[in-house]
C-alpha cells in the first residue's frame, strides 16, 4: 500500500497506522497524527489481546499500516503480526513516506 492510500484510509477511519520507530526518534520529528506509536520491540506484547499491556488500538480484524525511519523494522513488523493472526497489514515505509503521502504530523 503506498503511504499516499495508507493517509486516505487513515483520515476516512478505515486503516490503523502504527509508528514503531523508538521514543527518541518520534520525540525528534514527531508522528502521525491519529497514530498508534509502539516501539518494534514492544509491538508483540501490544498486539496481544491476551497480554495485559495489549493496546486496544491493535485489533487483528482491522487492517494496520505500519512504518518506520526508512522500511526496515516496519516490515518486520508487518511479519510479527501476520505471524500472530493478524490478517491485513501494510508496511509504508519511513514516516518520511508517510509526510510525502500527505499524512498529518502530531509533535
Amino acid at each position: 500500500m503506498s503511504a499516499k492510500d495508507a493517509v486516505a484510509r487513515h483520515d476516512r477511519g478505515d486503516l490503523v497506522v502504527v509508528d514503531v520507530r523508538d521514543i527518541s526518534e518520534v520525540r525528534a520529528s514527531g508522528t502521525a497524527s491519529g497514530g498508534v506509536h509502539v516501539p518494534l520491540m514492544k509491538l508483540a506484547m501490544a498486539a496481544d489481546p491476551r497480554h495485559p499491556d495489549h493496546n486496544p488500538a491493535l485489533d487483528p480484524a482491522r487492517p494496520i499500516a505500519l512504518f518506520c525511519a526508512a522500511g526496515g523494522r516496519s516490515q518486520m513488523a508487518c511479519e510479527m503480526l501476520l505471524k500472530m493472526g493478524y490478517t491485513e497489514v501494510y508496511n509504508i515505509g519511513g514516516f518520511g513516506d508517510w509526510c510525502a503521502g500527505g499524512g498529518k504530523v502530531a509533535r
